[in-house]
C-alpha cells in the first residue's frame, strides 16, 4: 500500500507517462527490485488502493444490519463509502478523480481497473450469497430440491452472480461519470449518489425468487 500511495502521487503530479517504475521505488523508499518484487509494471502499483476502495464498499454491504433488503444495502454501502469522509479525505478524492481518469485514458491501468472490478463482482457474490437464504421455491415446487436442504440451485448462483455484475457495474459507472466531469464530491451529482440512482435498477431484481420457501 506504501508503494500506491508513491505511485498515485506520482501520477497525479507529474503524470503516468513520466513516470518511472525508479521513481516511484525512490518515492516509496524502496530498491527497484523490491518494487519489482510486488509489482511486474508501473501501472500495476495502483492496484491496492484501487482494491482498497472496491473492498471498503464490499464490506459495508455485508456489515448491513440483518433483515436490511439487499437493494438498501448496495445503496446504503454506496452512501457511506463514496463519500469524503468514508476513509478517504475530501483532498483524496481529488486524487481518485485522477486516477480513474488516468484508468479510462491508458490501456494499461485500464486493464487493472477492470481486474479489480472484476475481483470485486467475485467477493460481492459471496456476501449476497450470504444475505440471501439459499434454496428457491420454484426449485422446490417443480421437484428439483433432491440435493442437500438449503443448497442453492446452479440458476441461483447463476442469478446472484448476474446482480453482483450489474451492482460492481452500477458503481464503475458511476464513479467513472464522476471523475470524467468537474462535478461535487457530494450532492445529486457526486459519486455516491450517482451510484443510489444506478443501483436503483437491481429494487426490481427478482430477489424473492432466490429465497428458501
Amino acid at each position: 500500500m506504501e508503494i500506491a500511495r508513491a505511485a498515485a502521487g506520482l501520477f497525479v503530479r507529474q503524470g503516468l507517462k513520466a513516470t518511472r517504475a525508479e521513481d516511484i521505488a525512490q518515492a516509496a523508499g524502496i530498491a527497484p527490485r523490491t518494487f519489482y518484487r510486488y509489482f511486474a509494471a508501473k501501472e500495476e502499483a495502483i492496484a491496492p488502493l484501487y482494491e482498497a476502495g472496491a473492498r471498503r464498499w464490499v464490506e459495508a454491504v455485508r456489515a448491513a444490519p440483518p433483515g436490511t433488503s439487499v437493494p438498501q444495502a448496495l445503496e446504503d454501502a454506496a452512501r457511506s463509502m463514496l463519500r469524503p469522509g468514508a476513509g478517504v479525505s475530501s483532498d483524496s478524492w481529488a486524487w481518485v478523480r485522477t486516477l480513474v481518469r488516468l484508468a479510462h485514458s491508458n490501456s494499461s491501468l485500464r486493464r487493472v481497473w477492470a481486474e479489480v472490478c472484476q475481483t470485486s463482482e467475485r467477493a460481492l457474490a459471496e456476501v449476497l450469497a450470504s444475505r440471501v437464504p439459499a434454496g428457491t421455491a420454484a426449485d422446490n415446487d417443480a421437484g428439483h430440491a433432491d440435493g442437500a436442504a438449503g443448497a442453492r440451485s446452479a440458476a441461483a448462483d447463476a442469478r446472484l452472480r448476474f446482480a453482483a455484475a450489474v451492482a460492481i457495474a452500477a458503481i464503475r459507472a458511476a464513479v467513472e461519470g464522476w471523475a470524467a466531469g468537474d462535478g461535487p464530491n457530494e450532492g445529486p451529482q457526486g459519486p455516491a449518489e450517482l451510484a443510489v440512482a444506478n443501483l436503483a435498477t437491481l429494487r426490481h431484481f427478482p430477489w424473492d425468487d432466490l429465497t428458501a420457501s
